[in-house]
């Protein structure tokens, strides 16, 4: 929207942050740090924000050769054009990756290459060579803040740099952008619209507007749109619905990307369906037992598709040469018979056991084909095949290794269980510079406005894991420094609105980010955590001894509504049965479960004192 002569402020400050992901924390920080009042603001609740960042594995791309590194990277992004000073400050951001993180964020890096013996490190060896036929992936690397994974560390470490600046960030939760404001005359962004309790506010920046919203994944018409999809899954945050796109479009910003996404999961990024509107989970793709034997995936028309025993690339899979994600199915359905049945039901290293109560059971492909909605003949037909294949010990149709080939049991029963194509984020958006300067459609930078994260991502084509949160880091960095410097021509060209005093123009509107206390009667000592994969977790716990506990009240938590919920509700009433925080965890909710007896041993623990 444009700036004119009645426009109110309702509150000013130097730099305003739209989304408060990992690239938009980082921003806030590198603004205060530049001594820029700062607001960011965020569509999502507190212990929700975060954006991908908290859901991602934490892992952030880096390597000690810069020369490799250039070669890798053009390779990924071959053979989409790209702008050549961005792609090398990018480089040069992913070569300092292991310097940043002691230098900004007080870490020890975990380095995995240097740590080839540590289970992480085994485990990730694949993502950080994720194409190994490209050129310079030998010295490619993966960069954590910690030996560990998808425990959203590298974001509590991000949003702790932001909180220790509350002098100079301001955070509102609950409080969706809406629109860039914009001057007629230098078509430079002077503030920002944004939705506070209902209400539409006029925030005006002095220095500049940072756009950290992330992506489109849970904006069904955009999906439609961008990606030509109709059934995709957000894996990460549910509140990334595309509004930075849509303020992009509004200003005159130059798109692109549009039409690559990421994605995760079993096969080439499948996960179980979920109920609507919940997060399909993140699920490891190193599940062996579900990628062998007499175990097949069909597509709406109950014909295979791609090879089951084929590793993705977060979610590409070969394509006549090419690396691409693959039409995703309205309904696939995984089917296996009843010997793979007994096998999956009884495997130990399932990642989520509780998946396999979801399965449908038929005696027969008809009835089967009836409840997955396909035709029973291509179904049968599929099955006819695959049996000649396993008896031929070679898959004709997608060269399926010879080894994972099992007949199905032609008298059944068989079993299906519904699936969905996972969508772990969007890179598409506005276009920006090496500067993180947003640009129009003939390549002119639009002033004072900034672009960093997955809004506008240079990974266009081949993604390899953790490049995303490396763009956080770096260009978080960037487009803070940038829009913390002083522009002279807002203060010249700013409209000035007569009806209102200057204490109005120069004031914040506060700040969700707060010192909370909590009330305590005898023998009631309050317990926190952090290892969660939401906020803080506060309990109360009542007891006597360490030995008697008689009460446990969770007063604050945020964890997911699916597994985390019902860690948060479950394990109390373990820990209080048992007397003792010595009590399983939760399948699938490991974190939050950690966190739970994490914060009721610190209360515990104050028995003592």
């Amino acid at each position: 929207m444009f700036e004119d002569s009645n426009l109110k402020w309702d509150a000013t400050y130097d730099v305003i942050v739209l989304g408060f992901g990992g690239a938009g924390a980082t921003a806030a920080r590198f603004a205060a740090d530049n001594n820029a009042k700062v607001l960011i603001t965020d569509s999502a609740p507190e212990g929700h924000e975060g954006g991908n960042t908290r859901y991602a594995g934490q892992v952030i791309s880096s390597g000690d050769n810069l020369d490799d590194l250039r070669k890798y990277y053009q390779d990924l992004a071959f053979p989409l054009s790209y702008d050549k000073e961005l792609m090398e400050t990018y480089i040069k951001g992913l070569y300092d990756i292991p310097n940043y993180l002691e230098k900004y964020l007080g870490v020890k890096p975990f380095i995995m290459g240097k740590h080839p013996e540590s289970p992480v490190s085994k485990a990730l060896h694949f993502m950080a060579h994720e194409y190994p036929e490209f050129r310079g992936q030998a010295t490619h690397e993966l960069v954590a803040v910690h030996e560990g994974v998808a425990d959203s560390a590298l974001w509590k470490n991000l949003r702790q740099q932001v909180l220790k600046r509350a002098d100079k960030i301001d955070v509102l939760y609950n409080t969706p952008a809406e629109h860039l404001i914009q001057s007629p005359a230098t078509k430079a962004i002077v503030g920002v619209q944004i939705k506070r309790n209902g209400k539409d506010l006029n925030v005006r920046a002095k220095n500049g507007v940072i756009m950290a919203t992330g992506g489109f994944e849970n904006n069904p018409k955009m999906v439609e749109n961008y990606l030509g999809e109709t059934s995709l899954n957000p894996i990460g945050s549910l509140y990334n619905k595309g509004i930075g796109v849509k303020m992009a479009s509004e200003v005159g910003a130059q798109l692109y990307n549009m039409d690559n996404y990421e994605s995760y999961g079993i096969f080439h990024g499948l996960t179980p369906k979920p109920e609507k509107g919940q997060r399909s989970q993140f699920l490891p793709f190193d599940w062996p037992a579900f990628h062998q034997g007499s175990l097949i995936v069909v597509g709406d028309d109950g014909t295979r598709y791609f090879d089951e025993n084929e590793i993705h690339r977060h979610g590409h899979i070969q394509d006549h040469g090419n690396w691409r994600i693959p039409l995703a199915q309205r309904h696939p359905y995984v089917i296996f018979d009843q010997k793979k049945y007994d096998e999956l039901k009884n495997d130990k290293n399932a990642p989520y056991p509780e998946f396999m109560k979801l399965v449908i059971k038929a005696d027969t492909l008809d009835d089967l084909a009836k409840v997955i909605h396909v035709e029973a003949k291509n179904l049968s037909n599929t099955i006819s095949d695959f049996n000649l294949f396993a008896e031929a010990k070679r898959d004709y149709a997608f060269n399926r290794d010879s080894k994972t080939l099992t007949a199905f049991d032609i008298h059944g029963p068989y079993y299906a269980l519904a699936m969905v194509q996972g969508l772990l984020n969007t890179q598409g958006g506005p276009v920006h510079n090496s500067n993180a300067e947003v640009v129009d459609n003939d390549n002119v930078v639009i002033p004072h406005l900034y672009a960093a994260g997955e809004l506008g991502s240079l990974m266009g084509r081949q993604y390899n894991g953790g490049s995303n949160l490396a763009e956080n880091l770096i260009f978080g960095k960037i487009a803070g420094e940038n829009a913390a410097s002083s522009k002279t021509e807002i203060k010249k060209t700013a409209a000035v609105d007569v009806q209102s005093s200057a204490s109005v123009h120069e004031s914040g509107l506060g700040s969700d980010v707060s010192e909370e206390h909590y009330e305590t009667k005898d023998n009631q000592y309050i317990g926190k955590s952090t290892a969660g994969m939401g906020n803080e977790i506060v309990v109360r716990v009542t007891a006597d001894s360490k030995d008697n506990i008689q009460n446990i009240e969770v007063l604050k938590q945020s964890e997911s509504d699916d597994y985390g919920l019902k860690a948060v509700k479950e394990l109390p009433k373990e820990i209080i049965q048992k007397n003792s925080v010595d009590v399983d965890t939760v399948s699938g909710a490991s974190a939050s479960s950690k966190a739970i007896k994490e914060a009721v041993a610190n209360a515990l623990e104050q028995i003592k004192q």
